[in-house]
C-alpha cells in the first residue's frame, strides 16, 4: 500500500510493538517527573504495569493527565510519538487477568492478577504528535 494511502493513525500505530520502554510523565504537584516504563499494546489499547506503591500511581490519583514518548530510530534517522492523555487505573479483574497473562515479566514482580501491589494502567491516548523518523514536520492527531 501506498504511504499516502495510509492514514496517520495507521502510520503511529505500525510503530507500537507488543512491548516497547517509552518513557512516561506525571506530574506532583506543579513539577512534571518523567521516568522509562514499558508499554504495552494489547488489543489496540495501551498498558502499563507497575507498582500500587510506585510514585507514577500516586500522582496519577492526583492528578490522571499523562504523556509518553516512543523515541523511533530507522537506519540513522530518528523521530517519535508523544501521547497525551489520562492514565486510568483498571479494576476490572477480567482485564487484569488478561494482561498479566500477556506480560512476560509479571511473574517476576507480582504473585498474580488480584496481588494488591499490581496496579494496571490503561493510557487513554487523547492527542498523539507525530515525528516520522528523518522528517521534519510534526503530525498531530486528535483521537
Amino acid at each position: 500500500m501506498n504511504e499516502k494511502n495510509i492514514s496517520l493513525k495507521d502510520k503511529v500505530w505500525g510503530h507500537f510493538k507488543d512491548m516497547q520502554a517509552v518513557f512516561l510523565a506525571t506530574t506532583d504537584g506543579d513539577q512534571p517527573k518523567v521516568r522509562p516504563v514499558t508499554l504495552i499494546c494489547f488489543d489496540n489499547r495501551l498498558w502499563i504495569g507497575t507498582g500500587t506503591q510506585s510514585a507514577k500511581i500516586k500522582q496519577i490519583k492526583k492528578n490522571k493527565k499523562v504523556e509518553f514518548c516512543l523515541f523511533l530510530k530507522e537506519d540513522k534517522v530518528n523521530g517519535y510519538i508523544r501521547g497525551t492523555g489520562d492514565g486510568m487505573i483498571v479494576q476490572d479483574s477480567d482485564t487484569r487477568k488478561l494482561l498479566s497473562d500477556n506480560m512476560p515479566y509479571f511473574k517476576n514482580f507480582w504473585k498474580g492478577p488480584d496481588d494488591p501491589n499490581y496496579t494496571l494502567l490503561e493510557i487513554v491516548i487523547k492527542e498523539i504528535e507525530y515525528l516520522k523518523p528523518g522528517g521534519l514536520k510534526v503530525e498531530k492527531l486528535t483521537l
